[in-house]
């Protein structure tokens, strides 16, 4: 473990220690070197060219997790608690989505939007992430479910509740484990996503994954300091979800909530 560590953690210093160099300081040959002087002037930089992008970048995966999760826990409810003929077919053909690679329908999909006239951007992307989210948060929720004592529907029908207040009164506050996994998971899928971003906008109305792209490969001469600054900067949203939330995804995982 102390040595798949230090794999990871070896890039994490040269990230790290390059973006406090100055530019005549920060070049290949001196990757591993610490800073001759520290600066945070590829930092300011750094924050002026992605700030705009990563306002946009929460634009979008904020509304994209949060309508994914909750279309993800109504489906998997009526897959585990009000089944229906056919369900699992359904459950299956939801399912078929987590395993169709994003690249083979990329170009109909772009004619489909483009079809529908809705707007690249932010717009388009959260539509992609909400679409594409479904599977894993069905998924996740209906296994969830599973777990969850048919004595409190059964108690909830007596009392004469229907599907939707059995779910809105019963279920749904108790699913706070599952929904903690499945924020997470798809704040982070939505956050680092590319190909999306490359195919659906452009770098005046792009997230940050591609506004980085452009910081790397926008010059002829490499500003090697200002990249990887970029490249921490970029990272830090999802890695504070992690830091603050990882012990909660946790104890949604060990709930049941990938169970089955």
């Amino acid at each position: 473990m102390i040595v798949f560590v230090l794999i990871v953690l070896i890039p994490v210093y040269v990230l790290f220690v390059t973006s406090f160099k100055g530019a005549g300081d920060a070049s290949p040959a001196r990757a591993w070197n610490l800073p001759t002087d520290w600066t945070l002037d590829n930092w300011v930089g750094a924050w002026n060219a992605l700030s705009p992008a990563i306002g946009r970048t929460f634009q979008m995966v904020v509304p994209a997790a949060l309508i994914s999760a909750m279309l993800g826990s109504m489906n998997g409810f009526v897959l585990s608690r009000w089944s229906f003929r056919g369900a699992d077919v359904v459950f299956t053909l939801i399912l078929f989505g987590m395993f169709i690679p994003y690249q083979a329908v990329m170009i109909p999909l772009l004619e489909l939007m483009l079809g529908a006239g809705v707007p690249s951007g932010v717009p388009s992307l959260i539509i992609l992430h909400v679409v594409y989210g479904i599977p894993i948060t069905t998924l996740i929720f209906r296994n969830y479910y599973q777990t969850v004592p048919h004595e409190l529907v059964e108690a909830g029908r007596v009392d004469g509740a229907g599907m939707l207040r059995t779910y809105w009164s019963i279920i749904l506050p108790i699913s706070v484990p599952s929904f903690v996994v499945v924020l997470i998971w798809q704040f982070t899928n939505a956050w680092n996503d590319f190909l999306f971003a490359v195919f659906f906008s452009s770098s005046q109305n792009g997230p940050v994954t591609l506004a980085l792209n452009n910081l790397a490969n926008g010059a002829l001469l490499q500003d090697y300091g200002v990249s990887m600054a970029g490249a921490l900067l970029a990272s830090l949203p999802p890695l504070l979800v992690y830091i603050l939330l990882g012990k909660y995804f946790v104890g949604g995982l060990m709930s049941g909530s990938v169970k089955g």
